[in-house]
């Protein structure tokens, strides 16, 4: 005769798992992360050392997501970072900062907003990093960017979309 506890064994299996045994649970996690692309530039080294003017400084940030597999993204976190004097420029730093993401069993609204706003929050600190090393190591104080939301970011891109298209508008499914 059996007792309670085989009868509990059975019934503690996971419920997401399907009847070959296979997981479809959701599972989102960033698999690696890396510099594509790094470029700067201090065009008017020795002179901008010697000026003393206080620099405007103009950082840009664009998001990108590509596919690379059903279950793979790469985001791609664009920052551009350019410091102009009253005589000229001091510094552009360019970064292509990405990260690979895996994605499993997600609705894809709920992917697309992993990939353009959870994904670049994981990805922001790295890339400050490197662009505060770039600026430090081009011969300038370190830049040493304010955290951003990409949250708020992503739900202000999607109002402006939906305003344009009409309320109702689905999430975008491709690029930012």
């Amino acid at each position: 005769m059996a007792d309670e506890n085989d009868v509990l064994t059975d019934l503690n299996m996971d419920p997401a798992a399907g009847a070959n045994g296979a997981d479809n649970s959701p599972a989102v996690g960033l698999i690696n992360q890396y510099i594509k692309d790094l470029s700067v530039e201090n065009p008017n080294a020795p002179g901008s050392f010697q000026w003393n003017d206080q620099p405007q400084v103009d950082v840009q940030v664009n998001i990108g997501a590509n596919k690379i597999s059903d279950e793979v993204h790469e985001v791609e976190l664009k920052m551009t970072a350019r410091a102009d004097g009253e005589k000229g420029n001091l510094y552009i730093v360019e970064l292509a900062y990405c990260g690979l993401v895996g994605i499993r069993n997600v609705p894809d609204e709920h992917a697309h907003a992993f990939l353009f706003a959870e994904a670049p929050r994981l990805l922001f600190p790295f890339a400050r990093a490197v662009i505060s090393d770039a600026v430090r190591d081009a011969g300038f104080p370190p830049l040493l960017l304010d955290p951003m939301d990409f949250g708020a970011l992503y739900q202000q891109q999607l109002q402006a979309r939906a305003a344009q298209q009409g309320e109702g508008a689905p999430a975008p499914a491709g690029d930012n």
